[in-house]
């Protein structure tokens, strides 16, 4: 019996769909161009998968994490 990786990356995908890491990316940037044939091919394989993208990880690697954090030690009005 074949056991599933912890964490199934983008590479994982595009195995699986046979397209590259690249398209794998394309697919999951809203407004990038991929076809219709090679968006279906990787969302199949990537729900077989159980593939989901991590946008912490997205984040550090363009590092921009979209993320804001307020700090305040008190609040006078």
């Amino acid at each position: 019996m074949q056991q599933l990786k912890a964490v199934v990356s983008a590479q994982d995908v595009a195995d699986r769909a046979g397209v590259s890491r690249s398209a794998v990316s394309r697919t999951f940037t809203p407004g990038a161009s991929v076809s219709d044939a090679t968006r279906q091919r990787v969302m199949k394989a990537a729900e077989e998968l159980g593939y989901h993208v991590n946008h912490l990880a997205r984040g550090l690697v363009r590092n921009r994490s979209g993320i804001v954090c307020l700090i305040a030690s008190e609040v006078d009005t």
